[in-house]
């Protein structure tokens, strides 16, 4: 299982996810990693950009978009739960 965040630099939403993404998968032993999509671009995958790069932050659960704009807690609560 991955939770991965896709974010921007200067984005006050993607902090804000951030934070609650740390804090959902601390209390659930789950690590995740964070991508920024300019970022990423810039290294050779400006896919992630083109497809989600108009509604970031994203949150991508085993690489399937899971939610964006903002955690969706409740919902990826219980999809991790259901996961382990």
């Amino acid at each position: 299982m991955t939770v991965e965040l896709l974010t921007r630099a200067g984005c006050q939403a993607c902090a804000a996810a951030r934070a609650d993404l740390t804090r959902i998968c601390a209390d659930l032993g789950v690590g995740f990693t964070e991508v920024d999509v300019d970022r990423a671009a810039d290294d050779g995958r400006a896919d992630l950009r083109a497809e989600f790069g108009d509604r970031l932050p994203v949150v991508l659960l085993d690489g399937d978009e899971h939610s964006y704009w903002e955690v969706d807690e409740p919902r990826l609560r219980a999809d991790l739960t259901g996961r382990r």
